[in-house]
């Protein structure tokens, strides 16, 4: 049964990268065939799927599109512009503007705001946008790791290591994630200010976004203090305990549905929120979770970890090593979310096979997972996005373009952070 296992996981995998746009539909048939072949009992078919997980990212996912509709940080952006004194910071802060408003909202979303932004400078000083935007989406997707909300792929961490929002922040009498992921990014501006040195041109802005509803903007940061909240406050129940980041994104959700639906008489915008929820990552998540607990309910995930164990002779260091920079490499290449979801068990069982902290693995796999994604311009959702509204334009980026920078970004942010964790959780 282990072999057999063994070999539709890898036919999935196999068929998840060679089949993209059918990724979902290949994860929910292949659960189907690990529950109807009896790999995975069907009694223990619903437990594997985390729903926690999904709730947080399908309210988050709703409530994001809220405050993008409410021009929000189209106003914050313009702001921003105001106070810089020319092209070069006005694209730096943009990018870093781009970076902490990812920690909060996808990555995909946030590029979707930022970047026609700065096509707009461009379009007025008649300079060319490759770069600035390719800026603005490797920022975006750095600062995705900060917070347990700001990539799925960290709501995968936060689900599996059982952590709450403030533990991204400071974690067992350490600096979290969110500290790690910011001196990353402080150090990764220096590149930016190198690439853009000679960008020197005067902006001068004629007016600013004008914001009528501020009600979703109290959502998203009524989301994330309730989150903080829940951290500090655990409700002394299993029930809700387990599935409490998963009822606050989704209730905070329906408030916001409800508010545009009778206060502003709008229920075209309840339908288009509902509609943006990517419910094919939803259902990815869902088939994955079926997967992964299968091939766990037969040993396959222990015999993974055994062979990292063997490659590296049982050396944490190497073993670190080798999941940050395998993981920075595999990333540059293939969808995160099936790579994540899969290794975190993985994780799990090497640490606890080695008797070494799981959590030096995590975010080692976190670091690696997420900014590997930047080596190229089909590692992560928010470079093909960037590249996508770049096309619209007119502007075909070719790949050593765009890893004129994507490549010394990640470097510096993948060498900081990987030392950084070492020495922290080693």
């Amino acid at each position: 049964m282990k072999e057999l296992a063994l070999a539709l996981f890898v036919a999935t995998y196999a068929l998840l990268l060679f089949l993209p746009k059918y990724r979902t539909y290949v994860a929910l048939t292949s659960a189907t065939i690990f529950v109807v072949i009896g790999i995975m009992p069907l009694d223990l078919v619903l437990p594997a799927i985390d729903f926690n997980v999904l709730m947080m990212i399908g309210g988050t996912m709703g409530i994001v599109w809220l405050f993008i509709e409410s021009k929000m940080p189209s106003l914050l952006a313009d702001i921003i512009l105001d106070k810089t004194p020319n092209v070069k910071w006005a694209i730096i802060s943009l990018a870093l503007f781009a970076g902490i408003i990812s920690a909060f909202i996808d990555n995909v979303a946030t590029v979707l705001m930022v970047a026609p932004v700065a096509m707009t400078i461009a379009k007025k000083l008649k300079i060319n946008p490759i770069n600035p935007i390719i800026a603005i989406a490797v920022s975006s997707n750095l600062q995705g790791a900060a917070t347990l909300v700001g990539d799925t792929t960290s709501i995968l961490l936060g689900g599996a290591a059982n952590m709450n929002f403030l533990d991204f922040f400071w974690f067992q009498g350490r600096i979290g994630m969110f500290f790690v992921v910011e001196i990353s990014a402080f150090l990764s501006t220096f590149i930016l200010m190198w690439l853009f040195r000679n960008e020197k041109q005067v902006i001068h802005l004629e007016e600013k976004q004008v914001v009528t509803d501020f009600f979703p903007s109290f959502l998203l940061g009524g989301m994330v203090i309730a989150l903080i909240t829940a951290s500090i406050f655990p409700i002394d129940n299993p029930f809700v305990t387990k599935y409490i980041n998963g009822i606050i994104c989704v209730s905070l959700l329906a408030i916001g549905l409800v508010y545009e639906f009778l206060f502003n008489k709008n229920p075209q915008n309840v339908k288009a929120a509902l509609k943006d929820i990517d419910y094919q990552t939803l259902l990815l998540l869902a088939g994955l979770f079926v997967v992964i607990g299968g091939i766990t309910q037969v040993g396959v995930i222990d015999d993974i970890a055994a062979l990292f164990a063997s490659i590296s002779g049982s050396n944490p260091f190497i073993i670190f090593t080798l999941v940050v920079w395998v993981s920075v490499l595999l990333s540059a290449f293939i969808d995160n979310i099936p790579y994540v979801a899969t290794m975190l068990p993985v994780m799990a069982s090497l640490s606890t096979s080695l008797g070494i902290s799981p959590y030096l693995l995590y975010f080692g796999l976190l670091t690696g997972a997420t900014l590997g994604g930047n080596l190229t311009p089909i590692g992560a959702s928010a470079n093909i996005a960037g590249l996508g509204i770049l096309r619209k334009e007119g502007y075909e980026v070719t790949p050593l373009q765009f890893m004129k920078i994507g490549v010394p970004f990640t470097l510096v942010a993948v060498i900081s952070g990987y030392l950084m964790i070492w020495f922290l959780w080693s």
